[in-house]
């Protein structure tokens, strides 16, 4: 198996973090943890009544019925994968590129992560195709594929993938028997909401799909690990439940009660935690766009942002302008724009893609405001696009690509 990251070429255990809000915490979250402080302990393992059915009204909401017997709770969605992936056994297969954290997941445990290239119009989701063709060499290779981890709405690509794509991988991966893990961490920061019909796999499959949700993705400072997972309504996920608790209890993965408190507040969406997902969603959509913008008019290429906070770019188009700065793979490409942009733009390669391709995940957060002043000032803008603050920020990261245009 190729390694993700070759010596020589950045930490090896680096790991970009999920793109962040950007955002002062809302004071009902707060309220909830400095109400909860004198409780320093932590919850059962799995998560708490109140936490697992804030979990299920969420779902609910969702057109996704679930019954507090088929939830589990852990300190973020890397745990929840973990011991998925080691109850399952075997070999995993997951998109390319994905979350900068799924394969090194199945890595420690001394399985083998398999990248499947995606559809053109979109990440997160495997080519029916290349997945079946992936599957056959595997198996030829004496191989033993189980798992599928797939995101519809992706980090990092930022897309959204088309229902009719879903329907045909989730066919494809039901008929040759995996399991599908759906990492739906980012389904509440759709940029149209209106306009984009999102089809969770759990729709679809409801006896092979477990649902992965790490509120870091639309509630909860990323500082503060929540995650929540729905498992099958049958005798086999009530079976799975079971062992991924053992394996959450050998790992201590247990959520501090005060963070809990904040979990289950977050998750019940009263008016407060609502409005605040809505203006961040809008904002985050407006500033993705604009870097999206300034991106493909410097001649790089990337699909438009639909969800998340973040925008995946290929700067393949801009080679020969990155050599004379000494730019000709992924890590020198992230250690030159981390430099020149003044924020983290991991290289694809932290994503699974290929290490001489030059693509990059750059993130919005830190284009609304350098204080917090700055950035609540963005979210309560109605035309943040216009503010000083918004606009220098804009101003600043589009003359880093128009210098290489300019080349």
């Amino acid at each position: 198996m190729r390694r993700t990251e070759p010596e020589g070429h950045g930490p090896v255990r680096y790991g970009p973090p999920l793109p962040d809000q950007g955002l002062p915490v809302l004071p009902g979250l707060a309220a909830r943890i400095s109400a909860a402080a004198d409780r320093p302990g932590a919850e059962p393992t799995g998560g708490g009544p109140a936490l697992l059915d804030a979990a299920c009204g969420y779902w609910a909401r969702r057109g996704l019925p679930t019954a507090r017997e088929m939830v589990a709770a852990a300190p973020g969605a890397p745990a929840l994968l973990l011991a998925l992936t080691a109850v399952f056994g075997g070999d995993v297969l997951v998109p390319r590129p994905c979350a900068a954290w799924w394969a090194p997941e199945t890595r420690a445990l001394g399985r083998s992560a398999f990248h499947v290239a995606t559809p053109a119009e979109c990440g997160g989701i495997p080519d029916p195709y290349a997945l079946l063709e992936t599957l056959r060499r595997i198996r030829d290779e004496g191989g033993d594929p189980r798992l599928l981890v797939l995101c519809v709405a992706d980090d990092p690509t930022a897309t959204v993938a088309p229902p009719e794509l879903v329907h045909e991988t989730v066919e494809a991966a039901e008929a040759e028997g995996l399991h599908l893990v759906s990492d739906e961490s980012w389904r509440d920061t759709v940029h149209e909401p209106h306009d984009t019909v999102l089809l969770s796999p759990a729709e679809m499959l409801p006896d092979r799909v477990t649902v992965v949700t790490d509120l870091g993705g639309p509630f909860l400072p990323l500082g503060w690990p929540v995650a929540v997972a729905r498992f099958p309504d049958t005798d086999d996920g009530i079976g799975l439940r079971a062992h991924v608790l053992d394996v959450l209890t050998a790992l201590g993965a247990r959520i501090a009660t005060p963070v809990a408190a904040a979990a289950a507040y977050a998750l019940g969406e009263p008016a407060e935690v609502t409005a605040r997902l809505t203006a961040a969603v809008r904002l985050h959509a407006r500033v993705a766009a604009a870097a999206h913008h300034a991106v493909t008019s410097a001649g790089a290429l990337a699909l438009p942002p639909r969800a998340g906070r973040h925008l995946y770019a290929d700067l393949g188009p801009l080679r020969s302008a990155l050599t004379t700065h000494g730019v000709g793979d992924a890590q020198e490409l992230e250690d030159f724009l981390t430099t020149r942009l003044g924020m983290p733009a991991p290289g694809g390669h932290r994503f699974g893609d290929d290490l001489e391709a030059l693509r990059v995940r750059l993130s919005t957060s830190a284009l609304l405001g350098a204080t917090a002043e700055e950035r609540a000032a963005s979210l309560a803008s109605p035309e943040p696009l216009e503010l000083p603050h918004v606009v220098r920020a804009l101003t600043s990261f589009g003359s880093a690509f128009d210098g290489l245009r300019s080349r």
